[in-house]
């Protein structure tokens, strides 16, 4: 996989001092865009999912071959926010 940006930390979870991992489950087109991304598994933090999901919308992917050829796959993606001191 390959992803351009991380997710922005959400700027009131960052005051708060909200952590989590978001685990999003992502259809890749063969071409390797996203076609739709869903949250798998939540942080438990709204702001922190949607930071996850608008980014990895975002992203390119290195898509899925079968027999030398490019096609669709389905691929989870964890993205875990953490504060750094």
């Amino acid at each position: 996989m390959e992803s351009d940006r991380p997710p922005v930390y959400p700027e009131t979870a960052r005051r708060r001092g909200q952590q989590g991992r978001v685990l999003l489950q992502v259809n890749v087109s063969a071409n390797g865009t996203p076609l739709g991304v869903t949250v798998a598994q939540s942080s438990g933090i709204a702001s922190l999912d949607d930071a996850a999901l608008r980014a990895v919308e975002q992203w390119r992917f290195v898509p899925a071959t079968r027999g030398g050829t490019a096609v669709p796959a389905v691929a989870e993606v964890p993205v875990r926010f953490r504060l750094t001191n």
